[in-house]
């Protein structure tokens, strides 16, 4: 189940990533991002109302995470600003091949308190696969 969960994701991503290079294009890279996350912020407080869930108490939880939010702000605006040059599928081609190779990292080492798990030389034939489908896009 969380294999085709996984899948749908990266649908949403794709749509997620046309529409934002789109409304960035209309009103600019710095304005959309303040647009997403607003937009973000209002679709997710209904759903918290609803489920009446209360907010957790931030102590203790290390402070690097909660940089993830910048992350997440970096990432929108560097997606938006690689759609208008380079378009969808090569932007998300991209976009998961630098995912692919530091979640391979983060697993091996077991950064951020993960489970270790080796990187296995046979996983290089996906990598392989993945760098000549972005070679094809680039040449096509």
């Amino acid at each position: 189940m969380y294999k085709s969960w996984a899948v749908f994701v990266g649908i949403l991503i794709a749509v997620m990533v046309t529409c934002n290079g789109f409304l960035a294009n209309y009103v600019g890279d710095y304005i959309s991002l303040i647009i997403i996350h607003i937009v973000g912020l209002a679709t997710l407080i209904p759903i918290l109302l609803f489920k009446r869930a209360k907010l957790p108490r931030l102590r203790g939880i290390p402070i690097y995470l909660f940089g993830a939010g910048a992350l997440g702000v970096f990432m929108v605006f560097s997606s938006n600003i690689c759609f208008n040059f380079l378009g969808v599928s090569l932007t998300l081609s991209l976009i998961l091949l630098g995912q692919s190779i530091t979640s391979c990292i983060i697993d091996h080492y077991g950064l951020f308190g993960m489970e270790i798990k080796r990187f296995q030389k046979e996983k290089l034939f996906g990598f392989l696969l993945v760098f000549t489908g972005i070679i094809a896009m680039l040449i096509y």
